[in-house]
């Protein structure tokens, strides 16, 4: 019998205590058992770096995040000063600046710390959803792998120096500049002008999506005077001495653009007057640079932070279920319901046990990809090689697809409390997750890539093999279905066709995939178990 009661007493204390104390790594015993399985000889000193950070994440970080997620913490730009002078200045609330300080000051890309355990704080670190942090670690990342191969002048080399293990304890940040109005992901339709000066070159022209806009050095590709070729470059935001005077390195941010989610993070339009620059790489090879290292991190990460988000979204909304009653008894009693969390469950553990494999294949190659499709190796290593860089892409476009499933179903266990912002984090982890589908590579975009890839590396490389490299250890007649398939699909001509064919192979093309990756991440997860 429910009776009418002016003073309810209902609340939400309960679950409220259970979420603000959670250890995102000492109350995740599936997490710590991928750890312990992926990270080898590495064990003793992720678990012991865990167990020093999580606390900061799980807490610290964790409530900074949530406050500059509100709408009155949202940056904003200051073109001018009271002088009239132009500046440029991004304003973020005074939590981003001290969180990405401290995140930074992990020296996560430290030559002295290990792989493994900067993988371990990443994911930790990107349960909190982007919080401004996400992107500016994986471009970051991708900066120092390609100067790591590349620089070669005092320019360079300090810029390198000041990311990867800092200047006076300070931490560099970067940045990528890659994408134009007339083409996201089509980079090498680039007009930005490229133009040598001495030692340096400069920029003159637009990019359309400059992500991190606050960083302090970015990758940008241009083509150089006349070339036809994409070039890359690094660019400091300011040069020495400005950075006090708020004179930025001869360019403007036009704007701050209104996305949908990552909206801690600034992406802006930029216009460059003539900033200062410096090559990164042959000068004919910045495409493949770009791709086959800069993104390869950003990829990685995609997959990653998918990994992170679902593991807090199923975390958060296992415990409401547990917690909240409707009819006479507990909603996780209901077998809709149950059967809804046991699925979303399963997708977050084989993402975060794939990814860790996936990474664990891509440390067996040096940590690092080559540029295009290299044809020069011992059979295996090409093999190897390809079989990862495809992997990545096919991590990110499923796994990036699941998180925003994942999290959406997670919200509805909420009931409206769901989609309230100020109720739970999980709308703003499921917007970023929206964005993460469409960073570094739509959909279509990679699917189209991995079809040409798989047909052009036929010749010496057949797709039955390349499906049995994948699926090492899986029942056989799940390998011959997915080879017939692949092969199938691979001996149509091409992706570009308006004809009812294409458009069936492209419907195929677009299934397999996600179901393949599955297939390599339920291999990894019972690995695990």
């Amino acid at each position: 019998m429910s009776l009418p009661n002016r003073n309810n007493p209902y609340s939400f204390d309960e679950f409220l205590e259970w979420r603000n104390n959670v250890d995102y790594y000492l109350d995740d015993p599936f997490f710590q058992k991928v750890a312990r399985h992926y990270t080898g000889d590495d064990w003793e000193a992720v678990d012991r770096a865990a167990r020093e950070i999580s606390p900061k994440v799980s807490y610290r970080w964790r409530d900074m995040a949530n406050t500059i997620a509100t709408p009155e913490k949202r940056p904003y730009m200051t073109h001018y000063d009271g002088h009239g002078n132009r500046i440029d200045r991004i304003v973020r609330p005074k939590e981003t600046e001290i969180m990405e300080r401290e995140i930074f000051s992990e020296a996560l890309f430290s030559d002295a710390t290990p792989k493994w355990v900067k993988l371990m704080k990443m994911f930790l670190v990107y349960q909190n959803g982007e919080a401004c942090v996400a992107c500016p670690l994986t471009c970051t990342e991708g900066m120092i792998s390609i100067l790591e191969a590349f620089a070669d002048t005092p320019e360079t080399k300090r810029i390198l120096t000041h990311c990867r293990e800092g200047i006076d304890g300070n931490f560099a940040i970067g940045a990528q500049y890659l994408s134009e109005i007339q083409g996201g992901s089509d980079v090498p339709s680039n007009a930005l002008e490229a133009v040598q000066d001495g030692a340096a070159w400069r920029l003159y022209g637009k990019k359309f999506f400059c992500s991190a806009t606050h960083a302090d050095y970015a990758m940008v590709t241009a083509k150089p005077a006349g070339s036809e070729k994409v070039a890359l470059f690094v660019m400091p935001s300011w040069l020495p001495g400005d950075r006090e005077r708020e004179r930025r390195n001869g360019y403007t941010i036009d704007r701050i653009k209104w996305k949908m989610g990552t909206s801690e993070l600034t992406t802006g339009e930029i216009t460059f007057t003539g900033a200062v620059t410096y090559p990164v790489g042959p000068l004919d090879r910045g495409v493949a640079n770009v791709v086959g290292i800069v993104l390869t991190y950003s990829r990685l990460t995609v997959g990653l932070s998918a990994a992170a988000f679902m593991t807090r979204a199923v975390r958060e909304a296992k415990r409401y279920s547990e917690f909240r009653e409707a009819f006479g008894i507990k909603i996780g009693q209901f077998p809709l319901l149950t059967i809804q969390l046991a699925a979303i469950e399963h997708s977050a553990r084989r993402t975060t046990a794939g990814a860790f494999s996936l990474y664990r294949e891509f440390l067996r190659l040096g940590g690092r990809l080559k540029g295009g499709i290299v044809t020069d190796e011992p059979d295996a290593d090409k093999k190897a090689r390809f079989n990862i860089r495809e992997l990545i892409m096919l991590q990110k476009i499923a796994a990036s697809w699941d998180s925003t499933d994942v999290i959406r179903t997670a919200m509805s266990v909420f009931g409206g409390h769901g989609v309230m912002e100020d109720f739970s984090s999980l709308p703003r982890l499921y917007r970023d997750s929206a964005v993460n589908e469409l960073w570094e590579g739509p959909r279509n975009v990679l699917l189209t890539q991995m079809h040409r890839d798989i047909q052009k590396v036929a010749g010496w490389y057949p797709p039955a093999d390349f499906v049995a490299n994948i699926l090492k250890g899986a029942d056989e007649t799940v390998i011959r279905e997915f080879s017939g398939e692949l092969a199938s699909i691979i001996a149509h001509p091409n992706l570009f066709g308006a004809d009812a064919a294409t458009l069936r192979v492209c419907e195929q093309w677009d299934k397999f995939c996600q179901s393949f990756y599955h297939a390599y991440q339920d291999l990894a997860l019972s690995e695990v178990k």
